[in-house]
């Protein structure tokens, strides 16, 4: 009798994204399973955040398909997104509100029974909760970044995508951040998509990377792979050779 093969948790197909003239994300083709830890990964303008966007329902696309826990995108956003989250320490809370107010009203917002015991909960897991009752706009970068993740973890998504998750934190406080993110993973079976420029980062967290270069994934592997594949010693030196070669779409052997 046959294995049935799980159904992906995202499966993305011919993904397209135009701005007038400039084409953003050109024709993607991607999908992941259930459970893992994947990265796209790409110079500014690669086309990430525009990727990230689509996936969220925040843009749509110019042509192609997106389909997250077997649902469309398209016709049935409302389905999908109770089960989704995001953070970014480039997308700011309003300012006036305090940490707790910010997080009451995205809690509010995703409709999550025992509330304030949640926000509690996370306040000690994220070591926020010296905090909670200070304003947003007052707070440190670092900071920021930490009520960020809390308010993507509100409604315990299946899955979550994370922009720079660890940015402007110190070396000790990233290090914590990533180790919480590999538990959130492993204890809930989530699925996560990161975008990052820290490549120890991903070699750390991720089992699946997709390098992307002028809309375009180029590339796809484990960190080993790709770090096998182009005769490099880490990632970072991949990421370069892929950014900065003038056949930056192909392996290393392959380009010369």
């Amino acid at each position: 009798m046959m294995q049935r093969v799980p159904e992906p948790v995202v499966s993305v197909s011919h993904l397209t994204k135009r701005f007038g003239d400039i084409v953003a994300v050109d024709s993607l083709d991607f999908s992941l399973a259930r459970g893992v830890t994947a990265a796209l990964l790409g110079g500014n303008g690669a086309g990430k955040t525009t990727t990230l966007s689509m996936l969220l329902g925040l843009l749509l696309p110019s042509a192609g398909c997106i389909e997250i826990f077997g649902e469309n995108m398209l016709t049935h956003r409302h389905r999908v997104l109770p089960r989704v989250n995001f953070s970014s320490p480039y997308v700011d809370l309003p300012h006036r509100l305090t940490v707790r107010q910010n997080l009451t009203v995205y809690g509010r917002l995703y409709r999550i029974r025992g509330l304030s015991q949640r926000i509690e909960s996370l306040a000690a897991d994220l070591q926020i909760g010296e905090f909670l009752d200070r304003p947003f706009g007052k707070l440190s970068a670092g900071q920021k970044t930490r009520v960020a993740l809390a308010k993507a973890l509100l409604n315990e998504p299946e899955l979550l995508l994370l922009d720079e998750p660890t940015a402007s934190l110190d070396p000790d406080t990233g290090d914590w951040v990533r180790s919480y993110i590999e538990a959130y993973r492993h204890h809930g079976n989530a699925t996560i998509l990161l975008a990052s420029h820290n490549m120890s980062e991903v070699e750390r967290l991720c089992s699946d990377v997709m390098m992307m270069k002028k809309g375009r994934i180029v590339d796809r592997g484990s960190p080993s792979e790709l770090i096998a594949r182009y005769g490099r010693a880490t990632l970072e030196q991949v990421f370069l050779d892929i950014a900065r070669g003038p056949h930056g779409d192909l392996p290393r052997e392959a380009a010369q």
